[in-house]
């Protein structure tokens, strides 16, 4: 089979730092292709995947993101798809595939990676065709892009054996975008209410430097927190692995939360809000524990760093292992894939053809 995968024109794939659709991108043509497959994908030049043909229009990532460079990219990668004519499915993450995707005969798989947006659910709810399969990357966020668009459920995975156990520690760890739907503030005091230290890796983006004067910049200069700024991969998984918990006090429907897996992965449980992808993820005392409020995270958050709460670390990565792997990911995709292209051959079939009469 011949795939392409579009990528976003912002971040190279695998990024190099923050980046989770990248990432995920990497994974998937990455795997596709150690399974046979023949893998085109459109990315940013600094991109490289082992074993994928790279294609790009823009020769580094276009940061900060910006609409009309992502319409470009989307419509350079769909004009070389048709030029070819040797595609069997278009797997596109981006948004503006889906207006385009009526010039192209071939099968379209959209991965939705964002928390509803009311702005694009009507291009969403346009794009309904026998030729596009919508997927979600939660039940929840499934839920919440309903009743313009019903989709698939393809939870995220990652390369399991990228992460270790670490042995953990008497801090806490918060990985992520310093914004107020991530709740920042809410980990640093949750962490100060417990008495633990806390390491945290990120940092604000253009949109959220207000959100970071205000509420996040004098927490930091508390005692016991230290901030590394963003972390690459080695710097995360020993900030992750070295943490007893890893705090994730969402304001938001989050789609999904890759940290809260690669916090599993290192053996760490992870202690959240029940909103989003959370409760579908986190399995209550075996990967971490949902939580109501700061308090209760400082309180679980306490008596994990105290040992007074037992944690069984090997566990908490077994169950993660097997829920959230790229070998698990990649074969819910060609599911998907597979559906896409029955549909989409039922739909070219004459009427007297997809449905004989009797």
């Amino acid at each position: 089979m011949r795939f392409a995968l579009i990528s976003t024109p912002f971040v190279a794939v695998p990024p190099p730092k923050y980046g989770g659709t990248e990432l995920i991108v990497f994974h998937l043509a990455r795997e596709l292709a150690h399974r046979g497959h023949d893998v085109v994908l459109f990315a940013t030049g600094d991109s490289a995947v082992p074993g994928v043909e790279m294609r790009a229009l823009y020769p580094e990532g276009i940061w900060p993101p910006n609409p009309w460079y992502e319409l470009d990219h989307a419509a350079f990668a769909l004009r070389d798809i048709v030029r070819r004519g040797d595609v069997d499915v278009v797997h596109c993450h981006v948004a503006p595939g889906l207006a385009l995707a009526g010039f192209v005969e071939t099968p379209l798989v959209y991965t939705v990676h964002h928390v509803r947006d009311d702005t694009l659910q009507p291009l969403y709810a346009h794009s309904r065709s026998p030729r596009v399969r919508m997927v979600a990357i939660s039940e929840r966020q499934r839920e919440l892009l309903k009743p313009e668009i019903d989709a698939d459920v393809v939870y995220h995975g990652l390369d399991v054996r990228a992460y270790r156990v670490g042995r953990g520690g008497n801090c806490a760890a918060f990985l992520g975008r310093f914004a107020a739907e991530k709740g920042v503030h809410l980990a640093l005091d949750a962490a100060h209410q417990a008495g633990v230290p806390l390491q945290l890796a990120g940092a604000p983006h253009w949109k959220d430097e207000g959100y970071h004067e205000r509420e996040v910049r004098w927490r930091l200069e508390r005692p016991g927190v230290r901030w590394v700024g963003e972390a690459g991969h080695d710097r995360k998984c020993a900030l992750l692995g070295g943490a007893c918990a890893t705090l994730f006090p969402i304001e938001w429907e989050e789609p999904f939360g890759l940290v809260m897996i690669e916090s599993m992965l290192c053996g760490t449980p992870v202690l959240s809000f029940a909103r989003g992808s959370a409760p579908e993820l986190v399995d209550p005392g075996v990967t971490g524990w949902l939580v109501a409020d700061v308090d209760e995270m400082a309180w679980r958050l306490r008596r994990l760093a105290t040992g007074e709460q037992r944690f069984d670390r090997l566990a908490c990565r077994a169950r993660a292992e097997h829920r959230f792997s790229v070998a698990r990911m990649v074969d819910r995709y060609l599911e998907v894939y597979a559906a896409a292209m029955d549909r989409a051959a039922l739909a070219a079939l004459p009427d007297e053809e997809a449905c004989p009469a009797s």
